[in-house]
């Protein structure tokens, strides 16, 4: 395990029931947040006391946090380390996963560093994990004794609430029993989950974690505190980022798939209304707009389908061309299919390409899936290709695996 150190083994408690020393790391991501460092220390530290442990910042800062830490550090009765990243990639939640790869101990605490997350609960998610019951500890602001009223206004608490209520939809059993997935103050035993499964985007971390691990979890309340400096990282790009990621998180490569193919079929739509209003027949429009949008959906998928298959995969050329053919095959089949929606049924041409379009997705999925972006020969899968079939929709279309 990358970062383990002298604090790898640990324990809880002795055979006969006596409280020992809990090796913890603290792990602390931060955002041009220097103000909130001395204070963070300096409580973090008071409530940890009969612990040993660290605090491990992960800074991602554009100011002089990282400086400050280590002044800070300098004269803490505990380890403080910092690492500075210039490239921060997976935002916060990649702050974190890199956080817990880098830990001394096994046993994580996760915090934000604007003093909203009370250092002072860190004792309580100690004691609920002591019990042995759970893998993850998080702290509720939806169970009983906690309180969400550091969010400030009605809408961030109403945001908040339908963020929580549609992650709990979207994974009902691998959620059960959390009041808070959307919480960023938990403890994680790292030794119990994937670090290289995770796929941090954006600032829900403890989502991910849930998604993609089979972990117990259990909570204790807690009251959200008011800001101590700084500003929200909350913001309608973020917003935007949490959604594709629920959305990658619930269906995978499928998701992505399925935006990339809106996108081309609002473009096709768009290109057949402008060229059928210039006078266009219907039938070349849509032959225009099909063509137009095949090139620009291989280059989307190229970028943020399948970006992880490609080095297994054929060359780019034998990639388009494979993928050109199959769209053009299917445009063919699909478009007189849509020209008898349009005789026969007497339906608009654009609610006919539409509809015609969803029919064609999961054909094109599975085709790139299991043809395109398959591995050179010598790397190919095993199984029928009834058996590639599942593993596909099974792997790539509902991981993390609940329907």
């Amino acid at each position: 395990m990358p970062g383990v150190g002298r604090w790898r083994t640990l324990s809880l408690f002795c055979r006969r029931g006596g409280r020992v020393s809990t090796a913890v790391t603290i792990i602390v991501p931060t955002f041009n947040e220097r103000d909130n460092v001395a204070e963070l220390v300096a409580r973090a530290s008071a409530a940890v006391s009969g612990h040993e442990t660290e605090i491990l910042f992960v800074d991602d800062s554009t100011d002089d946090t990282a400086s400050e830490v280590e002044r800070v550090g300098a004269t803490a009765n505990l380890p403080v380390r910092v690492i500075h990243r210039d490239d921060n990639t997976g935002g916060l939640g990649g702050a974190v996963a890199l956080g817990l790869r880098e830990a001394a101990a096994d046993i994580c605490i996760v915090m934000d560093g604007d003093l909203q997350h009370p250092p002072e609960l860190i004792p309580a998610l100690l004691d609920r994990f002591a019990r042995g019951d759970a893998d993850v500890v998080a702290a509720s602001r939806y169970i009983g004794g906690g309180d969400s009223r550091g969010l400030g206004t009605a809408l961030r608490l109403g945001v908040s609430r339908a963020s929580t209520w549609l992650t709990k939809a979207m994974f009902p059993r691998r959620l059960a029993r959390s009041t808070d997935p959307m919480t960023g103050f938990f403890l994680v035993d790292r030794s119990r989950i994937d670090l290289a499964a995770l796929r941090p985007s954006g600032f829900k971390i403890l989502l991910e974690i849930l998604a993609r691990s089979d972990v117990r979890i259990a909570e204790v309340p807690m009251s959200f505190g008011q800001r101590h400096s700084g500003t929200s990282k909350a913001s309608l790009r973020q917003g935007t980022t949490f959604v594709i990621h629920l959305a990658r998180l619930r269906f995978g490569k499928m998701s992505r798939f399925a935006i990339i193919g809106g996108i081309g079929a609002i473009a096709n739509i768009g290109i057949m209304w402008l060229l059928t209003l210039a006078g266009m027949p219907y039938i070349w429009a849509a032959i225009v707009g099909a063509e137009a949008t095949i090139v620009g959906n291989f280059l989307l998928q190229e970028r943020f389908v399948f970006r992880d298959m490609r080095p297994e995969a054929r060359g780019v050329g034998a990639r388009f061309a494979a993928s050109f053919a199959f769209n053009n095959v299917e445009a063919a089949l699909r478009i007189p299919i849509m020209a008898l929606m349009v005789e026969t049924w007497h339906i608009s041409s654009v609610l006919a390409t539409a509809l015609s379009l969803i029919v064609a997705f999961f054909a094109r999925f599975l085709f790139h899936s299991l043809f395109v972006y398959a591995p050179r020969r010598g790397r190919e899968r095993t199984g029928t290709a009834a058996n590639r079939i599942i593993d596909a929709i099974d792997a790539e279309a509902m991981r993390p695996g609940e329907l």
